[in-house]
């Protein structure tokens, strides 16, 4: 084995991110803002920024008993042959895997000084009780699926409907 100078060692793990060109995964549990160009649902707006919550699928799990043969018993009550029965595992699905598609705000939006008004903005609600740092944090994620939650999306990534709400985004006039 041929041992490497530390700075080259540095200079070919730079080329290896650069060439994934990934960003680094977040941590919090929730996905990334996607755009539509690369996974939007159908018939999303070009330059569109969407979120993407899926709620997982139930299924159950059932194990039964099924009897083959009754027992063969005399007229005394004493068994002559115990039933047989035969195990049986069944899945049923209770409720589908579910993609839920809702508008977002884009990654250029999402400043530090936007995610600290988000953070400002759901402090004043007692739902933040972080400082407000304007990274888009685990906790400042938590306090937005707070916030949604009761409208109907379970999710810890910023719809624009919420940020609309909070007070954040423009509401567009319809004339």
């Amino acid at each position: 084995m041929i041992p490497f100078p530390v700075p080259a060692l540095c200079v070919l793990a730079a080329c290896v991110l650069t060439a994934c060109n990934t960003a680094l995964p977040d941590m919090s549990g929730e996905p990334q803002v996607t755009r539509t160009f690369a996974e939007g649902p159908p018939g999303a707006a070009p330059g569109t920024c969407w979120g993407k919550h899926t709620t997982p699928a139930v299924i159950e799990t059932v194990t039964q008993q099924i009897m083959l043969q009754p027992a063969q018993v005399t007229t005394e009550g004493h068994v002559i042959q115990p039933a047989i029965y035969k195990t049986e595992t069944q899945q049923r699905i209770l409720r589908e895997r579910k993609d839920t598609w809702f508008q977002a705000p884009c990654p250029p939006q999402q400043t530090p000084e936007f995610i600290a008004s988000v953070q400002r903005a759901l402090a004043a609600r007692s739902l933040y009780r972080g400082p407000v740092t304007g990274v888009m944090d685990g906790p400042t994620r938590a306090a937005i699926r707070k916030y949604q939650a009761p409208q109907g999306l379970d999710s810890g990534i910023l719809s624009t409907a919420a940020a609309r709400k909070l007070g954040l985004i423009e509401v567009e006039r319809q004339e």
